[in-house]
């Protein structure tokens, strides 16, 4: 009875042990805006993603720290704002300037949680890499191709069609395969149930191309999607601030200038659409196996998208701004003991959930964190968690150069400041627009409203000054081979100094044994089966040249 009771209070420690480490889940969406039923979008089909929400907070006001992947992918899981990281392109990978820097997964999984990662969390390509060291496991990549259909990439483009619609299971793309892999990481996490897991599933679409089986593209009406209503650049605006859709422009069905076609645009909206219903029946099998396996009780979920997406508006496509199309992305949290099925209008950005997801755990996050925990955001929704979110976009600047703008985005107000790096501050240019009085930043009112540009200029001066672009690192020089004496081995391995190498002799000691015959043959010019001393030395003299 005694050994039995001992057993059981055991049982019961190491479940309270347990419990206390809860899991996380880290749902990541490339390119997704709130365009989502629990962001108000009428139109969109969304409702795995929506019954998340349902036992989430919900935050109406978060804000990427850049609007392209690996920059804001660097905020979220280094913590780190690209100013502070001095990398604002795809290319550098954030090693390069902070190669100790513990990452996110990488904290956890130092803490005693097994970490993985799915599909796209670090941004892998354009010569940048994943971060092994954030991992317990090798990170998984599916093998899915782009497209289903056999002729989607036309012959000689560089990319193929921005968008299909194919008759084939969810399977055949890779957000498919992507959830398939989560719930079959689940369902082994549930043999290790001692083990707490940090995991990472990153889903692609609806990054372009707008690809998607069929039926969700079946879900909606064409003719119910309304295209932009201002399709111009701000009035006033600087003109480098905008951008043009290069992005999309590489894909062999867009035009390479100019502006697009009413039905073109009601394409691509159409897809956008259909790449998130899409994304969202994975969410959905992910969060059903989660239940499944009976963790949902004990997992912090987060759904988080890496920044926003031009559908048109200002006559612009893609991210890669400082507007708020570009800039406002969706993210919803539901932690074990915090408020559920309620909206926050806390400003939060990205950097943020490093920290709050440390709280979240009870463990002190690392020294030199960017972000601020919203943790009591989670337990309060009327709690705020800072006064103003910030977002940067290098630009080329006409008689300028390289310059950087620097967004502050409070309640009412964003200001972009464009300066080089360094630069005096009067030496900036300045936008400024009112979401109360013009939501669509139709114009710019720096020049009529110096007062509200002085306030959040303040703002803006409580931030470290930013850190330019980090140089590209070259590789190390590989050193140069030491030159060799050739009439100095031709006498050593000329054994009875007949002035002359034997087929033996030149093979004796030869670090490739099965290159050298071959080599032999080359080098005896004149095929009398010995090499005289001008044949070796001048015929390994050319070698080593080439």
């Amino acid at each position: 009875m005694k050994m039995l009771l001992t057993l059981l209070l055991l049982t019961v420690a190491s479940s309270i042990h347990a419990a206390d480490k809860p899991n996380v889940l880290l749902i990541c969406v490339d390119d997704l805006k709130p365009y989502l039923g629990c962001y108000g979008d009428k139109l969109v089909k969304s409702p795995n993603i929506d019954r998340l929400a349902a036992r989430s907070v919900l935050f109406e006001r978060a804000y990427c720290n850049q609007a392209v992947c690996s920059p804001s992918r660097n905020a979220l899981l280094v913590g780190l704002r690209p100013q502070s990281l001095g990398i604002y392109d795809l290319a550098k990978n954030f090693r390069k300037a902070e190669p100790d820097r513990i990452t996110l997964p990488q904290f956890f999984k130092q803490q005693g949680w097994h970490t993985a990662g799915l599909g796209k969390i670090f941004h892998v390509g354009h010569g940048n890499t994943d971060d092994a060291a954030s991992w317990s496991v090798p990170s998984w990549k599916p093998s899915a191709p782009t497209y289903a259909a056999a002729n989607a990439r036309p012959q000689g483009s560089e990319r193929g069609a921005a968008f299909e619609a194919a008759d084939v299971a969810d399977g055949s793309y890779a957000d498919g395969a992507v959830a398939d892999e989560a719930i079959r990481r689940l369902q082994a996490a549930r043999t290790t149930p001692r083990q707490p897991f940090f995991l990472a599933v990153g889903f692609i679409r609806p990054h372009l191309p707008f690809v998607a089986p069929q039926n969700y593209w079946d879900l909606y009406d064409r003719a119910a999607f309304k295209l932009a209503e201002l399709r111009s650049p701000p009035a006033d605006a600087p003109s480098y601030a905008p951008q043009f859709g290069g992005e999309l422009r590489q894909y062999a069905d867009v035009p390479k200038s100019g502006p697009l076609d009413d039905e073109l645009q009601r394409s691509l909206i159409h897809g956008y659409y259909a790449a998130i219903s899409y994304m969202d029946a994975q969410v959905g099998r992910v969060l059903d196996e989660l239940d499944r396996q009976d963790f949902g009780r004990n997992t912090v979920i987060v759904l988080w998208g890496d920044h926003g997406w031009h559908l048109g508006d200002h006559g612009m496509w893609c991210k890669h701004t400082n507007y708020e199309q570009a800039t406002r992305i969706p993210l919803m949290v539901s932690a074990p003991g915090m408020k559920a099925g309620v909206k926050s209008k806390s400003l939060v950005e990205s950097a943020d959930l490093y920290p709050t997801l440390c709280e979240l755990i009870q463990v002190a996050a690392p020294n030199g964190l960017d972000g601020k925990s919203f943790a009591a955001t989670l337990r309060n929704e009327s709690m705020p968690t800072r006064d103003h979110a910030i977002q940067v976009y290098p630009r080329s600047a006409p008689d300028k150069g390289q310059v950087l703008g620097r967004a502050i985005r409070t309640e009412r107000y964003r200001m972009v400041e464009w300066k080089k790096f360094g630069a005096p501050a009067d030496s900036a240019e300045i936008e400024l627009y009112d979401y109360e009085t013009d939501p669509l930043e139709s114009r710019n009112l720096a020049a009529s409203q110096s007062e509200v540009v002085s306030q959040l200029r303040a703002i803006l001066a409580r931030h470290p000054e930013p850190k330019p672009q980090i140089a590209k690192v070259e590789p190390a020089a590989t050193p140069a081979k030491p030159k060799v004496d050739r009439n100095k081995l031709f006498d050593n391995k000329d054994k009875n100094q007949d002035g002359k190498l034997t087929r033996e002799e030149f093979l004796a000691n030869q670090p490739d044994p099965d290159e050298a015959p071959e080599r032999f043959v080359k080098f005896d010019v004149n095929e009398d089966g010995v090499l005289s001393r001008d044949e070796f030395v001048t015929s390994g003299a050319k070698k080593a040249e080439k």
